[in-house]
């Protein structure tokens, strides 16, 4: 499974990691992602959905269905 927040789509950003001899090596920085059991009021159920703690936060503002039709995602696939 990769490391995608399923409703926004953010996934790691490559990095360097520095040292105190300022050498650089590469490295990764990795979403915050959290799998969640969400309510979807419209279809009546939970959802389970591994999103981003950003997403989570967006999810109060906007709801569940409209930030899931932007993303193009069908949430009867991820019904508990």
């Amino acid at each position: 499974m990769m490391r995608v927040c399923q409703l926004t789509g953010k996934k790691a950003n490559n990095a360097f990691a520095v040292s105190h001899s300022h050498r650089r090596t590469k490295r990764l920085q990795h979403a915050n992602l959290q799998d969640k059991k969400i309510w979807w009021a419209e279809g009546n159920s939970f959802v389970k959905l591994r999103i981003s703690t950003k997403a989570l936060k967006t999810l109060d503002s906007r709801g569940l269905s409209a930030m899931a039709k932007e993303a193009g995602i069908d949430l009867n696939q991820y019904k508990c």
